[in-house]
């Protein structure tokens, strides 16, 4: 949010002082004195605001704008999905799909195939969307072979996290391929021989690591199977064609909006009514949506369901979930308040020169102004825009662009902390408390970013060479 009007004249120095000191107090209030997270972070988000500056008369509406942007999407997703998992889940669906992915791949190599699944679901869909609907599948694996949450869970979070960051179409990655005026295709080709290696070391192995460092149980939030259906569940075919629904759904508005960023569609298209009919229907909560009233008919209806049983099971499923996108929705404000009191600008200033190779400024940048302000769209973006001039200037090659796009992403997703709304959805998913997530969730979404950058520069190497 920009206020109008209002010039921050604060220096980048006292606003990161500011903001390390609400994060501060902040993990005080709700690890030491045991405050509601929800209620925290309304208290940090407000008095951060009036710390930083910003207008008595502004704090407010910067404090509901930004609770408002994170739930207009979070909320819709969140409150779809868990409808289409919990009849996933009650129709004994997401056993069929456990049971089959236990015995195809055994049970040792279970979080090692729930996390391919999810680099394969990752591909289209965006990463909270496609969290909260491959989660029953993730949990009815969980208590079939016990070993607590995060053995299963991480692997398939970061899957979609480094599918999220790394690779077109999703947005991110797309928008610094515009900055820097990078050829898609070849993001896409670097993204994807960065994202699966990080995967592996970042993710499954540090989740395999992790799951047994910290046994946590299985989450009952998203319910579980129905036993009278669980005894006559649909074929594996009808579930998985469910779970494909929205990929397919979703890839038709990604994968345009992908072809018109590399102008791949005839001119005109991106105006055709065709391409802004599918467009919509491709939006997550349209597609979602869709997908909620395949599966009702699909797993509900069609397998001896009244019309109000598959009602009850929607409601029950809001319930459970409701503190989640509130506080996924205060994480948002504290994130707001942070980016509307200029601290990205102040930082952009400050960075602007560091004097380091450029793919490793771009990295630090992203990064920093990740940690700063939570958004790591914000972050990724702002870093491209304020690189381009750099990037236009330093004569590179097809090859090296893409790399910078994929270094610029690795920096934009370290660090994961309080001011993310994307910890607090993973931290109440997994219903784990705030030091745990921090010891989790925020280390490896850092080796992601870590070792992402790694392979990125490795490759930016080897194409300097040529």
């Amino acid at each position: 949010m920009t206020l109008e009007n209002w010039t921050q004249t604060l220096g980048a120095g006292p606003l990161l002082g500011i903001a390390a000191g609400a994060i501060v107090v902040l993990l005080l209030l709700i690890i030491q004195l045991r405050m509601h997270a929800f209620v925290a972070l309304i208290l940090i988000s407000l008095l951060t605001a009036f710390a930083t500056g910003i207008p008595a008369g502004s704090v407010v509406s910067v404090l509901t704008d930004g609770f408002g942007s994170t739930l207009a999407s979070v909320a819709l997703l969140v409150g779809l999905g868990a409808m289409l998992g919990r009849i996933v889940e009650m129709s004994g669906g997401a056993k069929v799909l456990a049971d089959v992915l236990i015995r195809k791949f055994g049970e040792k190599h279970a979080p090692l195939a729930l996390g391919v699944a999810s680099l394969i679901f990752g591909f289209p869909i965006f990463f909270d969307a496609g969290l909260v609907v491959m989660l029953p599948v993730v949990f009815a694996v969980g208590r079939r072979l016990g070993g607590g949450v995060l053995l299963y869970g991480l692997p398939a979070a970061g899957a979609f996290s480094v599918m999220h960051v790394f690779v077109p179409p999703h947005p991110g990655p797309v928008a610094a391929a515009e900055f820097f005026d990078a050829n898609v295709g070849f993001v896409l080709l670097i993204g994807l021989v960065v994202a699966v290696p990080t995967w592996y070391l970042a993710s499954y192995l540090y989740g395999k690591w992790a799951g047994r460092r910290w046994e946590l149980p299985i989450p009952s939030l998203l319910g579980e199977a129905d036993p009278e259906h669980e005894a006559n569940p649909p074929a594996f075919g009808t579930v998985i064609s469910v779970l494909l629904l929205p990929l397919v759904l979703i890839f038709m508005n990604t994968g345009l909006n992908t072809l018109a960023s590399a102008g791949a569609l005839p001119d005109g298209a991106k105006e055709a009514g065709w391409f802004q009919l599918l467009r919509a229907i491709g939006e997550t909560p349209v597609a979602l949506l869709i997908t909620l009233l395949v599966a009702s008919a699909v797993l509900g209806m069609r397998r001896g369901m009244s019309k109000n049983a598959i009602e009850q099971v929607m409601e029950k499923a809001l319930g459970p979930v409701c503190s989640v996108i509130l506080i996924t929705g205060a994480g948002g404000m504290f994130g707001g308040v942070l980016r509307a009191s200029g601290i990205g600008d102040a930082l952009s200033d400050v960075l602007g020169d560091l004097g380091v190779p450029l793919i490793l400024a771009g990295f630090l940048i992203s990064g920093i102004l990740r940690v700063a302000q939570g958004s790591a769209t914000v972050a990724l973006t702002t870093a491209a825009a304020l690189l381009a001039p750099a990037v236009a200037g330093a004569g590179l090659n097809d090859i090296q662009l893409a790399t910078m796009v994929v270094a610029v992403a690795a920096g934009s997703v370290i660090i994961s902390h309080v001011n993310d709304s994307g910890f607090w959805l993973v931290g109440r998913f997994f219903d784990m408390d705030v030091k745990t997530t921090l010891k989790t969730w925020t280390v490896l979404e850092t080796l992601i970013g870590v070792v992402g950058f790694g392979f990125a520069a490795v490759i930016f190497g080897f194409a300097s060479l040529g």
